[in-house]
């Protein structure tokens, strides 16, 4: 889906689909060389992160293994519950293996605190977190990203794998959702 197609439910593109290939691109030279010669796991989470995971795998070089997990810490709310309930595990042993989990977006960054320590019980001999968004202005915790995309503002943004209900995931941008969309 084009930005131009929907303009009237966005009120500005943050980050263009060229920009994103682009610091993917970047960001792949960066993991293949930190992780040279070592058995990469990554882990994608579902569902907003499958944009992110799928066109960074295909810009890395080497193999890489590729596991999804889901979680969810809203229930039906728009907030969190501060309780994370696993949806969907992983495959995969963690045991010695170094981990990179994949992100669309870090907002308060609750969550992927609670899910780097659940990874870590599991025995992986590192991890690390590749996030394409990241909210400053949002965060409740402090998530040491090793690899980001870009700094957005602390607004509802849709596209490439963040939705609205369910919609927009398609967009191949990043944009703000206009509030008549939601409201």
């Amino acid at each position: 889906m084009d930005s131009r197609e929907i303009e009237a439910d966005l009120t500005e593109v943050l980050v263009t689909e060229q920009q994103i290939r682009d610091k993917l691109a970047e960001l792949a030279r960066r993991i293949e060389a930190d992780y040279e010669g070592r058995d990469l796991l990554l882990v994608g989470v579902l569902k907003g992160a499958v944009m992110v995971m799928a066109d960074l795998a295909r810009e890395l070089k080497p193999h890489v293994n590729m596991d999804w997990m889901a979680v969810s810490s809203y229930g039906a709310g728009t907030t969190s519950s501060g309780v994370v309930k696993i949806l969907k595990d992983l495959d995969s042993d963690l045991s010695g293996r170094d981990v990179l989990i994949v992100e669309d977006i870090i907002d308060s960054g609750l969550t992927l605190s609670w899910l780097t320590g659940n990874l870590a019980s599991r025995g992986a001999a590192s991890i690390e977190i590749c996030a394409l968004l990241r909210k400053p202005d949002a965060a409740k915790v402090e998530i040491d990203v090793k690899y980001l995309g870009f700094d957005i503002p602390n607004q509802f943004v849709v596209g490439y794998g963040l939705d609205f209900a369910e919609r927009y995931r398609n967009l191949r941008d990043v944009a703000i959702l206009a509030p008549h969309v939601y409201s």
